[in-house]
């Protein structure tokens, strides 16, 4: 159930739904805004994943550093 559509479904949101919201938005950007704004949506998503692995890998040294530091201090 991780598809777009299941997604929708757990919303509430039937066929008809998503289908007025597609129009509404065409007709609100336009079709050539669409894809800009599914670019920038993108690229937001890739550097927001990008910062939490590299924040992910720095607690990762911290914590092995204090677990050598730690070992070494008992020894």
């Amino acid at each position: 159930m991780s598809s777009p559509t299941a997604l929708f479904l757990i919303a509430g949101l039937g066929t008809q739904e998503i289908l007025l919201i597609a129009v509404v938005a065409l007709v609100l950007f336009g079709g050539k805004k669409i894809p800009e704004l599914a670019k920038g949506l993108g690229e937001g998503i890739r550097n927001f994943k990008q910062s939490v692995k590299e924040e992910d890998k720095k607690a990762e040294e911290k914590k092995a550093e204090e677990t050598k530091a730690e070992a070494t201090k008992q020894a």
